[in-house]
């Protein structure tokens, strides 16, 4: 099936370059990596979070329907892989929205943050409110780390600096939600379930591999790797690949060492034909709305909240021991990088332009894309959630975003879960479809309700 013409004109309508910094540092990309070969593996995770991990409420709003809970904690990668996170992201932020009248049980869905998606407006309009109202259900919506008030001030608007932002903010969701999920046990609430749209959904999918219980997932618009994303879809010519290949080619760390800490490369093929991209009218005729229909509409796409950065709070956690009698204090040594500044200047390399503009270069920078993001991103790379039928994914069948040509599919990864197909794009399934989210999210409760009725 082709891919949406409405996604390819939304995409020309987005300036802004991705990864403009580059790859990352080396040492940051060896240390995320590294962690990663922990963090993919449930069992060695079980200790990492303490059950009692701090979270606080720090404001409540009265609604006719809801209380808006605002709170916040400090990111559990802070203490694991020290100064790996911005300094804004460190305090993770997040708004739980509780119903004032339960209809059944006391369910609660986390809610991650898909591109762009600074803030809370957007998941609180589209999904947490119209969820209290359908189903009584609580949503808990959590700030990405490089989002909203984890935003850098280097950093402009959703573009992030640095191909190992993406990882770093993937590693920190992940322990997040942990925190998240047993803080709402402690308080008593269940079912409990993650959900996300596009990149929310690819988070989410990555939290619930590390999460040792049958919990409801529902990944929408999203699939079993990000690296299709950045190397065939409409996206990856919002990446600097100028950038990339320059620093790939002049800093031999990446393609000597770097490679080497990879598990999970190549074994997926992408191979997608690029399609022209035919002129079209507007958006407008896209949608096929009217000029005030389309306002409104385009409005959901825009975040008219504002805030400034958030104050880091200067909360130190007292070191927890478990039962194999490792402290957070030393697997926090276990990951600290030397803080002696790096040469990064090459070895061995013929750094002249002829050296960064040769031939092969731009496939061999696809390759390591493809590479890292697999690494990192790949659900075959990671766990496989405790029961897969509990999982529902909803994809769009011409999503130009979310390639799937040559990708392993979700049901190959976990055998069991449900994969529900929508007409058309990425663009238009955000816009129109958040009622079939919402109710991938219901059902997908209330099979795990039918399944484990006393598993609270």
């Amino acid at each position: 099936m082709g891919v949406s013409r409405l996604d390819k004109f939304y995409r020309r309508l987005l300036l802004t370059k991705l990864f403009i910094g580059g790859w990352g540092k080396p040492e940051d990309l060896k240390r995320i990596f590294e962690f990663r070969k922990i963090i993919g593996n449930r069992e060695k995770c079980r200790f990492l979070v303490p059950e009692n991990y701090p979270v606080y409420i720090n404001k409540t709003e009265d609604h006719s329907d809801c209380q808006i809970h605002e709170g916040f904690f400090i990111s559990p990668l802070e203490h694991l892989v020290p100064g790996i996170l911005p300094p804004e992201a460190v305090n993770a932020r997040f708004q739980f929205i509780v119903p004032k009248r339960w209809k059944k049980n006391r369910p609660v869905c986390i809610h991650l943050a898909g591109t762009g998606d600074h803030f809370f407006w957007r998941r609180r309009t589209l999904m947490a409110r119209p969820m209290i109202k359908e189903a009584g259900m609580a949503s808990l919506l959590l700030e990405n780390p490089y989002y909203g008030y984890r935003k850098p001030k280097d950093q402009l608007r959703s573009s992030l600096k640095n191909v190992s932002d993406l990882f770093v903010m993937g590693g920190a969701l992940i322990l997040e939600s942990t925190v998240l999920l047993r803080w709402l046990e402690r308080e008593g609430y269940w079912p409990l379930g993650m959900t996300g749209i596009s990149m929310g959904g690819y988070m989410s999918s990555l939290a619930v591999t590390n999460w040792p219980k049958p919990i409801p997932l529902i990944p929408c618009l999203s699939w079993s790797t990000a690296s299709s994303v950045f190397t065939t879809g409409v996206l990856s010519k919002a990446v600097n690949w100028t950038e990339l290949e320059k620093q790939y080619a002049i800093n031999s760390v990446y393609e000597e060492e770097i490679i080497k800490l990879l598990e999970y490369c190549g074994a997926d093929s992408f191979k997608m034909s690029p399609e022209p991209v035919k002129q079209v009218d507007s958006l407008e005729h896209l949608l096929g709305l009217s000029g005030e229909e389309a306002e409104t509409r385009r409005g959901l796409l825009v975040d008219p909240e504002e805030g400034g950065a958030g104050d880091r709070l200067h909360h130190l956690l007292s070191s927890h021991v478990n039962s194999h009698g490792q402290s957070l204090d030393s697997l926090q040594r276990s990951f600290h990088a030397d803080n002696t500044p790096r040469d990064n200047t090459p070895r061995g390399k013929n750094t002249d332009s002829t050296k960064y503009s040769r031939p092969s270069l731009h496939r061999e920078s696809i390759s390591f894309m493809k590479g890292v993001m697999d690494e990192c991103t790949h659900m075959a790379n990671f766990s496989v959630p405790v029961d897969t039928s509990l999982i529902i994914g909803v994809q769009a069948k011409e999503d130009a975003y979310i390639p799937r040509t040559g990708v392993l599919s979700l049901q190959e990864i976990w055998p069991e879960c449900e994969v529900r197909y929508l007409n058309g794009g990425h663009i238009s399934a955000y816009l129109f479809k958040q009622n079939v989210f919402r109710q991938a999210i219901y059902d997908a409760f209330d099979r795990f309700c039918l399944k484990y009725p006393n598993l609270h």
